[in-house]
């Protein structure tokens, strides 16, 4: 015990020793490193820092990545009023097959407001590129691998100086209890003896779901419907 203890006293002020010699050496200062998280600037005046905002070449201010300009109320000239209901109604027969129809008439001195009411479409699909209802790449991916149907209302109001045209299209997705040709639910023991007739079966569907789900508004097909009857509007106007 008594060896034990020497070493330990002689291990003890080693380091003692050690340590108050390390302590004694002067060190230089660490160098300033960069700071991480700065403070703001301090802006004088008490004005707020301005952001810039892109514009066009007319000095008007961009529309924000995302959003498509255009509208689906437009405003035409009208100088016949019976040639602009029937160039309205060509160019919604264009998309859709109309199923109703009040045109613009003048009552005494006011004229009335028009409307057409349109029979639900399903969507085109890539496999229809003559039809034009599914406007841009998206809506006819979804249209060929979902029902998806539109139907569509205008709205026809006058005015002294033309037609204000609104165009509404709805947008409804299928509602099917379970998918098509499915044996989900059906297994039970058969009754008869024969097989099924797979030549009588038909090959399209002859009737659809009582059921649709709302998707909203079709803003792409509005803006390209607007626009096409404003453009056709104008023309004769002019």
């Amino acid at each position: 015990m008594l060896k034990l203890s020497q070493y330990t006293r002689v291990a003890a002020f080693t380091m003692i020793v050690c340590a108050a010699s390390i302590g004694c050496q002067q060190t230089a200062p660490l160098a300033a490193g960069p700071e991480l998280f700065a403070a703001p600037p301090v802006v004088s005046g008490g004005q707020a820092p301005s952001v810039a905002i892109p514009v066009g070449p007319s000095g008007a201010p961009l529309p924000e990545p995302g959003i498509v300009p255009g509208s689906s109320s437009v405003h035409a000239n009208v100088t016949n009023r019976e040639w602009a209901w029937e160039a309205i109604v060509d160019k919604v027969d264009d998309y859709f097959r109309i199923e109703r129809e009040q045109q613009v008439q003048l009552v005494g001195n006011v004229l009335t407001e028009g409307r057409i009411d349109t029979f639900p479409q399903l969507g085109a699909t890539l496999v229809e590129p003559h039809r034009i209802d599914s406007v841009g790449s998206y809506n006819r991916w979804e249209s060929t691998f979902q029902t998806i149907r539109r139907r569509a209302v205008v709205r026809v109001i006058p005015d002294p100086s033309g037609y204000l045209v609104d165009v509404e299209v709805l947008k409804e997705l299928e509602d099917l209890p379970r998918p098509e040709h499915s044996t989900a639910g059906a297994a039970s023991f058969r009754s008869d003896s024969s097989l099924p007739d797979q030549i009588r079966e038909p090959v399209s569907r002859t009737e659809l779901s009582p059921y649709w789900i709302p998707l909203g508004r079709d803003t792409a097909l509005e803006q390209q419907l607007a626009s096409e009857i404003k453009a056709c509007l104008d023309s004769h106007a002019q």
